[in-house]
């Protein structure tokens, strides 16, 4: 469930801990986040918020039937992908999108960006790389890109933020 996504978490590895205490689920479930900064009521603060929301990731060789029950008995679930009765592995573009956030680990950190003569941005490292074609607005004053994604067809736009590196200017 949307917003429910860490405590599901913390449920299914007790569950895998009960019920298959031989399986490692902790590096299994995956919840890619990103860091936000927040202004509320003139003050600054650090926020992690899902990159997908709604969505956790299962790691695995293969769904065997035992955590395929674990994960699906865990309250809060809700239905895999593509449905309960058609469960897919991600591949495609949206594996290679899901993969792009994971290199940078399971908590995303802010893109470094600088902007040009003609006030585009620019993206120099970070997650944001590679994906300057999906920018659909930029808002310098809070230092965030509205980003479109899509997974499993379904689109949606996120907030990632980036810090402005300032261009240094030779004076020789």
């Amino acid at each position: 469930m949307t917003g429910e996504e860490e405590k599901f978490m913390g449920l299914a590895k007790v569950n895998f801990e009960l019920d298959l205490p031989s399986y490692d689920a902790a590096d299994s479930l995956l919840w890619p986040r990103r860091k936000l900064t927040i202004r509320k009521k003139g003050v600054l603060k650090e926020s992690l918020s899902p990159i997908f929301p709604g969505y956790l990731f299962f790691q695995a060789e293969e769904l065997t039937p035992d955590i395929h029950w674990i994960i699906r008995k865990t309250p809060g679930f809700v239905r895999y992908l593509k449905s309960n009765q058609n469960i897919e592995p991600i591949e495609g573009k949206d594996r290679e999108l899901l993969l792009h956030f994971l290199h940078f680990g399971e908590i995303v950190e802010k893109s470094q960006v600088s902007f040009d003569e003609n006030k585009r941005i620019k993206v120099i490292s970070g997650p944001m790389k590679g994906l300057e074609g999906r920018i659909v607005k930029v808002d310098k004053r809070k230092r965030r890109a509205k980003i479109s994604l899509s997974l499993y067809e379904e689109s949606f736009t996120i907030d990632f933020g980036f810090e402005i590196l300032e261009k240094i200017e030779d004076h020789e």
